[in-house]
């Protein structure tokens, strides 16, 4: 039981990890601003 409470709650922070990037990667202005964030968000 606890590991499948475990799957999910790391299945849903998984989904909100995915989320907050995009719109972090969503929010650049121009192409080299993305670029930029891509390459940091990697490293992270």
């Amino acid at each position: 039981m606890l590991i499948y409470l475990f799957q999910l709650l790391r299945k849903a922070l998984d989904r909100a990890e995915h989320s907050r990037r995009d719109a972090y990667l969503a929010s650049a202005v121009d192409m080299v601003e993305l670029e930029r964030r891509m390459h940091a968000s990697e490293i992270d």
